[in-house]
């Protein structure tokens, strides 16, 4: 029945773009009538080579065996389409395209890793799957905005930033994102409805439901944003999937220096699922960020973050593949994070950056983004996940090197 309705809407929604883009043309005909632009398309087709180098150790030192390396290829092509129906009314329409092959898309199952949509409407659909290579396409943005004075209402899918934070976030707890996912800057996004009212000056309340297939995982929640004294502030509390939820967050500066929270504290509404207990948590984090100009445009950034009841992932490929929530964003009491970016020249810049887990696993990663023409954009990026022995990512250490050329339109 679900899945009907989503076809319902996206078919609904269709129509009506369509037959107001003909209206567009029919006017523009006419000499004199042609209307203001009322739509806009934009997008990006890019081309990423991974390549991943397990490492192979002796037996002696640790469980750790060759798993041999691999390469992997990946077309991604995606549109934004936005369509103005008046000055009141919007409608959103983002898919991305992508063409996987190589060695992952020869493993049993990859194509329903790539094709599964966690949404409350199935919106994602493999038109490829076979002999080592996974065709999908997906809509992470559809959905319809009014706005009128101080009031907005939105509805479909869409992505609900209640973030302060840049780099981890316990307040957003309904589009939580691996910080290693580089290639997904969209995000993904909500099966949602939102009603928003400003109430002044970088003030206003925000009302979110987010259904889900299994009514017992139906997400909602509210939040207040206000500012006090430069201060960007915000609380929330409602449900997110098995827990009750009550957050707050602040972000602002010192002298310069960028200084942002959150905070986040979960309580399940039942004692297990499927099987697991369930316990209450707490998540916070706090971070800042320094930018020391120059010709170099050096700039620095740290982030701290704690959860007082972590979830064992049980491995590493889990836990960097997996969906994650407000609530599991690391695996440990105790993550660090630190990075420092410079431009080498006007046209590029180096990124370094590290993670370090208390339980012994570590992260370093290296990116080099640079900029070819307005159009195109060539990144490099190295990541090294490694610990020890008995941590997490010291159990399979490895290297993952990525080359990402990108043109946008």
């Amino acid at each position: 029945m679900k899945r009907q309705l989503s076809h319902i809407v996206l078919k609904t929604m269709l129509a009506v773009v369509i037959s107001c883009a003909c209206s567009s043309v029919v006017l523009a005909q006419i000499p004199g009538l042609e209307p203001e632009k009322n739509w806009d398309l934009t997008g990006y087709v890019k081309y990423m080579a991974t390549g991943s180098f397990p490492d192979s150790r002796s037996e002696n030192t640790t469980d750790v065996k060759d798993q041999g390396n691999s390469l992997d290829n990946l077309i991604h092509q995606r549109f934004n389409f936005e369509y103005r129906f008046n000055r009141h009314l919007r409608v959103n329409v983002g898919m991305r395209n992508r063409l996987f092959f190589g060695d992952s898309a020869e493993i049993a199952g990859y194509g329903d890793l790539v094709g599964f949509d966690p949404g409350y409407m199935d919106l994602s659909k493999n038109w490829v799957d076979k002999n080592g290579v996974v065709g999908n396409s997906q809509l992470d943005r559809l959905y319809l905005d009014w706005q009128e004075n101080d009031w907005q209402v939105r509805a479909g899918r869409f992505r609900i930033n209640w973030a302060m934070a840049t780099l981890w976030n316990p307040n957003d707890i309904f589009n939580s994102y691996s910080i290693y996912d580089f290639d997904y800057e969209e995000r993904s996004g909500s099966d949602a409805i939102l009603v928003s009212r400003k109430l002044g000056f970088a003030s206003a309340f925000d009302l979110v439901y987010n259904p889900s297939k299994n009514s017992e995982l139906d997400s909602y929640a509210g939040r207040y944003l206000f500012n006090h004294q430069g201060w960007d502030m915000q609380l929330l509390v409602g449900k997110s999937g098995l827990d009750h939820v009550i957050g707050a967050g602040f972000a602002g500066d010192i002298q310069g220096a960028g200084l942002r929270g959150e905070i986040s504290w979960f309580e399940p509404e039942r004692s297990e699922w499927m099987g697991e207990p369930l316990e209450s948590s707490t998540v916070a984090t706090i971070e800042t960020d320094y930018s020391f100009g120059g010709k170099r445009n050096w700039m620095t950034r740290a982030s701290l973050l704690f959860i007082s009841n972590p979830q064992d992932p049980n491995n590493a490929q889990l836990f960097l593949n997996l969906p994650l929530t407000a609530r599991t964003l690391s695996f440990t009491e105790y993550t660090w994070y630190a990075d420092i970016g410079f431009d080498i020249t006007p046209l590029s810049r180096l990124t370094l950056s590290s993670t370090y887990y208390n339980d012994g696993s570590y992260f370093f990663g290296a990116s080099n983004s640079y900029s070819l023409s307005n159009d195109w954009q060539v990144l490099t990026v190295i990541q090294r996940f490694d610990g020890s022995n008995n941590s997490l990512f010291g159990e399979t250490p490895n290297t993952l090197v990525y080359l990402q050329v990108k043109w946008s339109f």
